[in-house]
């Protein structure tokens, strides 16, 4: 219960953080798109400064979660950010939630009990071959890239862009925890000298930096609802992948816990897309130029 209350608490804080963020990083210049340089105009926004310290919260609480639980177990309740960004989000555009609201709601919180009644994930021991966690490690972050490299030549739909960024950058953040997790372990078992003599904090904060330069262009260039859905749904299936592939954590594998497993995901990001699409959250400025693209026709 208390790993549950952690990822929920996390996913709160990381959901308004993300709602104060695109508030902000919209009025960004588009010179700064990709670049490292856009961090350097957001952080003289308090609002977005705001967003941030919600964020740091969430990862802390985040951290917190994945330092007691199982990533199997902690990811699909991280994806329940969306909601509280829903809420946010509505609170501000004072929408009704209406029929596809409602919707995705119980698709997404049926869809992560699904998987985790189902699944029942259970921590186990990683292997001691480092094969398989470099190969998963470099295929996830290698199609982060790719994917971003994609939306830095795409310059005409808005809407593709944004959603490729909010996939790399999820990409990446389920791969930061998994990180997350090695280090917490690192820490427990050999204290602050384990923890700073290996790799993997610093790791964490190059993908950190890399995947909140991500995120922002994403926001600086589209609305919300093209670009958070996109990382709430990429970031737990990374995860997921990290812990059942080298981190040992174990899933049932029997036939019906399987489907569920498979119907849990999927509810999962029909709920994420429902949720995101709503008319309540935020649609931002985008860009001036493209806002032909975002009209209805």
């Amino acid at each position: 219960m208390t790993v549950i209350l952690l990822a929920l608490g996390a996913a709160c804080c990381l959901g308004l953080g993300f709602v104060f963020q695109q508030a902000a990083a919209q009025h960004a210049p588009m010179k700064d798109f990709l670049s490292l340089r856009l961090l350097l105009d957001l952080v003289r926004m308090p609002l977005w400064v705001a967003g941030i310290g919600l964020m740091v919260v969430g990862m802390a609480l985040g951290a917190a979660a994945l330092g007691m639980g199982d990533i199997t177990l902690v990811e699909p309740l991280l994806a329940t950010n969306l909601l509280f960004a829903m809420a946010l989000s509505r609170r501000l555009t004072r929408q009704r939630l209406g029929r596809s609201g409602w919707a995705g709601l119980w698709l997404l919180a049926g869809g992560v009990t699904a998987f985790i009644v189902a699944g029942r994930p259970q921590g186990g021991r990683s292997s001691g071959d480092h094969t398989w966690q470099w190969l998963i490690m470099g295929m996830v972050l290698g199609v982060a890239l790719l994917l971003a490299a994609v939306a830095k030549r795409e310059r005409v739909h808005v809407s593709l862009e944004a959603a490729l960024l909010g996939v790399a950058a999820g990409l990446i953040y389920g791969l930061q925890d998994a990180l997350t997790r090695i280090s917490g372990e690192r820490f427990g078992h050999g204290g602050w000298s384990a923890l700073l003599t290996s790799w993997q904090p610093y790791a964490i904060v190059v993908l950190g930096v890399l995947a909140l330069v991500m995120v922002q262009s994403a926001f600086e260039s589209a609305p919300l609802r093209l670009s958070l859905p996109a990382l709430t749904a990429a970031q737990p299936l990374a995860g997921i992948l990290c812990g059942v592939g080298f981190l040992g954590d174990q899933l049932r594998v029997t036939p019906g816990a399987l489907a569920w497993e498979v119907i849990g995901i999927v509810a999962v990001v029909a709920g994420i897309v429902l949720i995101g699409s709503h008319p309540a959250m935020p649609p931002g400025a985008g860009r001036t130029e493209n806002a032909r693209e975002l009209q209805p026709r």
